[in-house]
């Protein structure tokens, strides 16, 4: 089967994903959208938000709609690295035996991961970026897909451990979940509360995620679009020279390569899942708020003058 054809085929397949998934959450639409694209970019995403607004269920509708297993481990001040990756065990045999933990799974649900100690969360660097762990000196390797959706609560600071930058680098996309309309809390409200139970179809198998993964790295980029995508990641760092005063005045920290990467690789899932054959510097600031929103850290005088991450990267744009 020709690319023109695979991204056919996806955007048939992303639009029954959005069918399915819109079954169980309501509205969200832009942030349902960020995480499939993190899904069919081969990322990760940190979704923040108050409680109650249904980040767990959407993790696990999501994969539902996408086939795949599905682990939730719920952070707390008291967990440890070998909660999550497992520990080696004596057996009847009184030899040891590796007993794998829930990172073993497709999506990893990481249920407010900055109530956990630095050590637990630094547990999940390496699963992050080598989809791998080690264990007693062996070395695991996971199994694809995987991804990680961790969720954060933003109001509740006390007895957190918020991520450091090093850590929030490894998400390609940070989603801010915020509250439904009137229309749609009234359509939860009055759906959730009685004896219908919506069942939720997987549309696409592991195989097929994988073979997307590597249909959006095939497809073609214009030089002047990287270049845009990596202009924008430059201009955030107050360092540069040709910086815009906004930054240099604003921020302590910029965007690294990675975010460069992030932006170019979202771009062509942004644009693979319209239909199109080839993105452009559209596709590319329709994902960098998503992007460069976690990568960039404001200085005090932008928290006492209320400039937000958003206000900064709105003017880059």
């Amino acid at each position: 089967m020709s690319d023109v054809e695979l991204i056919k085929g996806l955007v048939e397949n992303y639009k029954r994903l959005k069918q399915e998934i819109g079954k169980v959450i309501v509205g969200q639409h832009e942030a349902v959208d960020h995480v499939l694209l993190s899904v069919l970019c081969g990322g990760h995403s940190l979704l923040i938000g108050v409680p109650g607004l249904a980040k767990t269920l959407l993790v696990n509708t999501v994969a539902t709609a996408l086939g795949l297993n599905f682990k939730r481990i719920q952070f707390t001040p008291d967990l440890m690295p070998s909660d999550i990756l497992g520990s080696e065990i004596l057996d009847e045999t009184r030899k040891f035996k590796f007993i794998k933990g829930p990172i073993f799974a497709n999506i990893i649900l990481a249920d407010e991961i900055n109530r956990t100690p630095p050590k637990t969360q630094a547990a999940l660097l390496e699963a992050m970026q080598e989809k791998a762990v080690t264990v007693a000196g062996h070395h695991f390797k996971l199994d694809l897909p995987f991804f990680v959706l961790a969720t954060q609560n933003p109001i509740e600071q006390e007895g957190t451990y918020p991520l450091p930058e090093a850590q929030l680098d490894r998400f390609m996309f940070s989603i801010y979940l915020n509250y439904p309309s009137f229309a749609e809390e009234v359509f939860v409200a009055k759906n959730t509360t009685n004896d219908d139970e919506a069942k939720v179809n997987a549309v696409v198998s592991a195989e097929d995620i994988l073979s997307y993964q590597h249909l959006i790295r095939r497809i073609p980029i214009a030089d002047n679009v990287v270049e845009y995508a990596v202009r924008l990641a430059t201009k955030t760092r107050p360092g540069q020279e040709d910086s815009p005063d906004l930054v240099k005045n604003y921020l302590d920290w910029g965007a690294g390569p990675r975010a460069s990467q992030n932006l170019v690789l979202a771009a062509k899932a942004y644009a693979a899942i319209r239909g199109k054959f080839s993105p452009d510097i559209e596709d590319v600031q329709a994902v960098s708020y998503a992007i460069l929103n976690h990568r960039i850290v404001r200085n005090y005088k932008a928290e006492a003058e209320g400039i937000t991450e958003r206000d900064i990267i709105k003017t880059l744009l």
